[in-house]
């Protein structure tokens, strides 16, 4: 191979590959699946001889090796531009600071600061070309390297090889050290089951997707309902732009729903940021010319995915006050997930010819002492994030019904939201918002 020679010469051990990294620097792994484990390891065995190292990632898929040596965060310092159970472990503990950034922006910050000394990176094995391929994790992998200092790549042959035009790969020459892994399975995540109250809201927002609709779904268990529903009806021609490529899209595709016919731009391909799910999901992808990731500094940026009509894009959150900021990321001051692209896609599809922001959740929950609370709420909690500010939110959907609150006043949107929140709570509600000065007398809400 003609790049054997070089692959030869900057190959290293992962405990003497971790020896670049001093005190004081900024070592980013790439996210999800792209978290190198062996380096990990090793760095982690370096934990006394470190201190103020900061560990950057993003929804890490085990309980990071540096991290977990080292809960009080003397040696490393965990910071995370999302969160996952894992995550939110250590932020139990102290030792977990999110980073908030609209993601499409991430990239283009890091270009700009130039900010990490160590960049680590989970790839497949190299190519004919000198061409090591991100995988499952294309979103900010190529935009980490070119801000970092320092370029380690572990190679993983049981790594996917994903397509796309850029960026979803990097090329020997400019991979400073390498280390061959132990070739563990990409780690899977399970489908989310619905609930049969997921099942009624996944229903509603059924009413809202129309043939040659092009899909953004999130994580969790709605999304997955909502994917079902579109695989088991007759929806035709629709297409696939999303963040995240999940299990809910290849069995769309599977089932025939998928074509992207109508897509402007990247037309008959289903285009991602990541790819998080099972075995078969990462297998579906494997040199699947269908599907193509790019950066998410493409996918997510907002007049990118409103340059295909109808984009429907389909969210989870956690709660939303009268005044219809939307919160889905923390309980009040708790970090619970992230921005992430909820915000990109929100923007994107409202300017997409057709498009709806979809925010679903369920209209209550229950706390561990199995007190019932209302969702839909006066205010939102001292503390808490509003992730989508009001005048961004669109559509709203609980198993109440669906509004769209664009356009609305203060008193219009209180009145739509207090009409799908759970009854036991709208006589509440409708006192809270007179005290507020956002109601005025109206009866539409006592159907």
């Amino acid at each position: 191979m003609k790049f054997q020679q070089e692959y030869l010469s900057k190959l290293q051990n992962p405990e003497e590959a971790v020896k670049v990294v001093k005190s004081g620097d900024m070592v980013q792994y790439n996210s999800f699946n792209g978290v190198p484990p062996a380096l990990d390891m090793a760095l982690s065995q370096r934990r006394d001889e470190l201190q103020g190292v900061i560990i950057n990632t993003s929804v890490a898929l085990y309980p990071l090796h540096t991290i977990s040596s080292d809960p009080t965060g003397e040696h490393f310092i965990y910071h995370s531009w999302h969160s996952s159970d894992y995550d939110r472990q250590f932020s139990s503990s102290g030792n977990f600071f999110y980073v908030p950034y609209l993601y499409y922006e991430m990239p283009i910050d890091l270009s700009r600061r130039q900010i990490l000394d160590v960049a680590m990176l989970h790839v497949a094995p190299m190519d004919e070309d000198g061409y090591f391929n991100f995988g499952p994790s294309v979103a900010q992998a190529k935009p980490i390297i070119d801000s970092s200092s320092k370029v380690i790549v572990e190679v993983n042959k049981n790594m996917p090889v994903v397509y796309g035009e850029f960026d979803h790969r990097v090329h020997i020459s400019e991979v400073d050290i390498i280390v061959e892994g132990d070739n563990p399975a990409m780690l899977t995540i399970p489908a989310a089951e619905p609930e049969p109250l997921d099942e009624k809201i996944a229903a509603l927002v059924m009413e809202e997707i129309e043939d040659g609709a092009c899909i953004q779904l999130g994580i969790g268990k709605m999304p997955n309902a909502v994917g079902k529903l579109i695989a088991q009806s007759d929806l035709k021609d629709l297409g696939v732009h999303t963040e995240m490529l999940a299990d809910a899209h290849m069995v769309m595709y599977e089932t025939g729903r998928v074509t992207g016919k109508n897509k402007t731009i990247n037309n008959g391909a289903m285009v991602f940021g990541f790819a998080m799910g099972s075995k078969e999901l990462y297998d579906f992808i494997d040199r699947n010319p269908i599907c193509q990731s790019y950066p998410v500094s493409y996918i997510n940026l907002p007049h990118n995915i409103a340059k295909n009509p109808k984009v429907i894009a389909i969210n989870n959150a956690i709660e939303v006050d009268l005044f219809s900021q939307i919160n889905s990321e923390s309980v009040g001051t708790r970090h619970i997930s992230g921005t992430g692209g909820q915000v990109d896609f929100m923007l994107g599809s409202f300017m997409s010819q057709g498009g709806k922001g979809i925010i679903c959740m369920s209209s209550t929950f229950t706390d561990k002492k199995g007190n019932i609370h209302s969702r839909i709420r006066p205010t939102l909690p001292p503390g808490t994030i509003v992730t989508v500010p009001r005048t961004i939110a669109h559509y709203i959907i609980t198993e109440y019904g669906t509004i769209n609150i664009k356009g609305k006043s203060t008193w219009q949107r209180a009145e739509a939201l207090i009409s799908i929140a759970h009854p036991d709570f709208r006589d509440e509600l409708v006192s809270e918002a007179q005290h507020m000065g956002i109601w005025r007398r109206s009866n539409r809400i006592s159907q």
